[in-house]
């Protein structure tokens, strides 16, 4: 269990709050928290790439010259990957990347990555609500009323992000916003800083406590 102290939108003090997470044990976490990583990372990649192979290139059906007679090496095709505009040998094909982890490890992973972060954690009450129409200017001095510098790494939780702050947040390139229910572990671990609503963190408690 943590005690998180919750501040208000302007930074001052404003209550307590707790978080209770089943989180690895201290000999598992790293190799968890590393497979997480890995098969996030490695779920992002399209897999996409292809190469031509010989009997795939347009061309190369008729015998560029004689067998013999001419001193050359024997060709049957122009399109033999020894030669400009041919095919490739052992050239990539589209695949997937997707690595397997089942749900109960991937759930552990993010609670355990949740609280090992838990020091970098500023609970904000009615975080954004006072915001009437999208203003950058606005977040970025919230969070320097909250003791984050600009530059940082911010990963801002809500339980159900507004549209207004939305568009306040998309404009700051080293703040990224994520819903309650939408936590990852790269996230998680890449930022500097979370700052998690209060409702966020009765929902992240509710979504991911009962496991």
């Amino acid at each position: 269990m943590a005690n998180c102290v919750v501040r208000d939108w302007k930074g001052n003090e404003a209550g307590e709050a707790t978080l209770d997470l089943r989180v690895a044990k201290e000999t598992t976490a790293l190799d968890l928290l590393h497979r997480a990583v890995l098969r996030q990372n490695a779920h992002t990649r399209q897999g996409t790439a292809s190469t031509l192979t010989r009997a795939e290139v347009r061309g190369g059906g008729r015998k560029p010259y004689k067998q013999k007679g001419t001193g050359r090496a024997r060709q049957g095709s122009i399109r033999t990957p020894l030669r400009p505009g041919g095919g490739i040998i052992f050239g990539p094909k589209p695949r997937h990347y997707n690595l397997a982890m089942n749900r109960k490890e991937r759930r552990l992973a993010l609670r355990t990555a949740l609280m090992r972060r838990i020091e970098d954690v500023v609970v904000v009450k009615d975080f954004g609500v006072s915001l009437k129409t999208p203003k950058t200017s606005e977040i970025a001095d919230a969070l320097g009323r909250l003791g984050i510098s600009s530059g940082t790494k911010v990963l801002i939780i809500l339980s159900n992000p507004s549209e207004v702050v939305s568009k306040s947040v998309r404009n700051l390139d080293r703040v990224k916003l994520i819903a309650a229910d939408q936590l990852n572990v790269f996230d998680l671990l890449h930022a500097h800083s979370l700052v998690i609503g209060e409702e966020a963190l009765t929902k992240i408690q509710e979504v991911y406590g009962n496991d």
